[in-house]
């Protein structure tokens, strides 16, 4: 058994072109031929090749997985989001890095000061009592203290230390503030209003600070942390009375909730901006995107049977101007689909001319030998015009692709005295030969030479024996010319832009001419694939000049057909 995915016959005699997902399996004459494919196998050619039935296996069609799409709209959506989140956390970390630093500056500089004010006072300070210096650490600190007015975070307490044992009576004592002798003052010594939490009457705190060797630190009492610094206070030298500390501590528990607050309200103000802002994403992307959804919404809608949709054009952004490239398009695709159907349709009845009359005459053959050798004739000539008309639909459908002219330096004396020569051959007229360029053009020979040769055949066909013809060449500026005359019956001008069009003959063609009315479609391919054109100057009974217009040097540098 032998596979075969070109060509197949069905059993009806007609060819088909193999499915590219089919198996063709050939049955060999010995066997029985498929159900539905006749009752008997034909019988082989005189040429002694067998022509064998066909059977046509399909197995499923492969479904194409779909791949899961993400809408643009919401992708534009989330990394606007995404991208305001984070703009949102950096500035909440930073402005909560900067409350806290503002809160320690303010912690450190009410610490700095409690302490400068008292290193000032033990410095310059006068007892009340006494009119003098202080000679004493509880009266220094005790004064001290009833003199300040401390803030509702803050504490400032003093503690004097217990006297060595063996001390006289006069070096223990402290003054109270008043005149006279006073009674030793030891311990916690503190004035001024009451604190969150009163440190010096914690013993366990007290102690704490005391005995570390720190100067500054921080605890955590009930009122929530409290941040101290503390220095010492030494009896005037020689007194020999006991020393003592000076402590300041501020609570920030009241400045952490201040803190917090702050950070709550931007937290509520920043969700509530990111979902505003996510809103305003989705409805500008909502816009924004409104033509590219009716592109695609148009693109689903548009078939070969129906190629009139087009979008509505608003605006002068990016997505406009995408807009009316794809309107473009689809009238470059509605032109395009518009041709391929008329030639298909041209083609159709053109190929279906000869095959009618060939078939008429084969199935009215009788078996007279001269009857035959005339049917034969008939037969030849229209599968001979059969192959014209396909070898021309080949050479117009090759025309669009790149590399259907190869341009190169051409001497365009040269190139015109061939031309001149071989169109001499097409018909007995009086050929004449006007003019010769003597410059270098850059074209395809072969293709400016086939093209000239049609135009003189077509002057033939519609002119007498005899009738002048004249051709030549000449360079107008930075076009080359090149063109066929003649004294023929002439064309409208109504049907100048038509006769160029694929399977279209004049009005005026005669009788007995059988051309497919592909001629001057080819010749205006070829001058289009040169960036040119092709002039026509003709009116009835005036006769005919078609001139063929092409640029002497490549167009910017271009080279043949360009293809998007």
């Amino acid at each position: 058994m032998t596979t075969d995915r070109q060509r197949g016959t069905d059993g009806d005699g007609s060819d088909r072109h193999a499915d590219p997902d089919a198996t063709t399996v050939n049955v060999p004459p010995g066997r029985s031929r498929p159900r539905g494919s006749g009752n008997a196998a034909p019988p082989p050619s005189s040429g002694g090749t067998s022509v064998f039935p066909t059977l046509v296996l399909r197995g499923p069609q492969p479904e194409l997985p779909q791949r899961r799409r993400v809408p643009a709209r919401l992708l534009i959506t989330a990394w606007v989001v995404l991208l305001m989140a984070a703009v949102l956390v950096l500035v909440n970390v930073v402005t909560w890095s900067a409350l806290t630093a503002r809160t320690d500056e303010r912690v450190d500089r009410a610490l700095d000061q409690e302490i400068a004010e008292f290193q000032e006072f033990a410095a310059v300070g006068v007892d009340p009592g006494t009119g003098s210096a202080f000679s004493d650490v509880s009266s220094l600190i005790r004064v001290h203290l009833e003199r300040q007015f401390p803030e509702d975070s803050e504490i400032l307490f003093g503690w004097v230390d217990e006297p060595e044992e063996g001390a006289a009576d006069g070096e223990r004592s402290a003054s109270r503030g008043s005149r006279g002798s006073a009674e030793p003052v030891t311990g916690r010594i503190r004035q001024g209003q009451e604190p969150p939490y009163d440190l010096s009457a914690d013993p366990a705190k007290v102690e704490a600070i005391l005995d570390t060797p720190d100067a500054r630190g921080v605890l955590d009492t009930p009122a929530g942390p409290v941040e101290w610094e503390k220095i010492r206070a030494l009896p005037p030298q020689g007194d020999g009375g006991p020393a003592g500390w000076f402590v300041i501590g501020y609570f920030t528990a009241q400045d952490d909730d201040t803190s917090a607050g702050t950070m709550g309200t931007l937290a509520l103000v920043s969700l509530g901006g990111l979902l505003a802002a996510a809103t305003a994403a989705w409805w500008v992307a909502g816009r924004i995107l409104a033509p590219v959804r009716l592109v695609r919404q148009t693109a689903a809608e548009i078939s070969e049977e129906d190629l009139t949709q087009r979008i509505e054009v608003s605006g002068r952004d990016d997505i406009a101007a995408l807009a009316e490239q794809f309107n473009s398009m689809l009238d470059r695709l509605e032109g395009a689909f518009t041709e391929q159907r008329r030639f298909v349709d041209d083609a159709g009845h053109e190929l279906r001319t000869p095959i009618t009359i060939v078939r008429g005459h084969l199935e009215l053959m009788g078996d007279d030998p001269e009857e035959r050798r005339e049917v034969v004739r008939l037969v030849t000539d229209e599968l001979d015009r059969m192959g014209r008309i396909v070898e021309d639909l080949l050479l117009l459908a090759k025309a669009q692709q790149p590399d259907f002219v190869h341009p190169e330096p051409v001497s365009l004396a040269e190139l015109t005295s061939d031309i001149d020569a071989k169109v001499r051959q097409l018909g007995d007229r009086d050929w004449r030969l006007e003019s010769l360029a003597e410059e270098t053009a850059y074209l395809d020979p072969q293709r400016v030479t086939q093209a000239m040769v049609q135009l003189a055949a077509n002057a033939v066909r519609h002119t007498a024996p005899g009738s002048t013809l004249r051709t030549g060449s000449r360079v107008s500026g930075s076009e080359v010319r090149l063109w066929v005359a003649d004294h023929g019956p002439g064309i409208p001008a109504e049907e100048h832009g038509r006769i160029f069009e694929r399977f279209s003959r004049g009005g005026r063609t005669a009788r007995g001419d059988r051309g497919a009315g592909l001629g001057l479609a080819i010749v205006r391919a070829i001058a289009e694939a040169h960036h040119g054109r092709v002039d026509l100057v003709s009116a009835p009974g005036a006769g005919s000049t078609f001139t063929l217009v092409i640029p002497l040097t490549p167009v910017d540098g271009r080279v043949g057909r360009e293809h998007l």
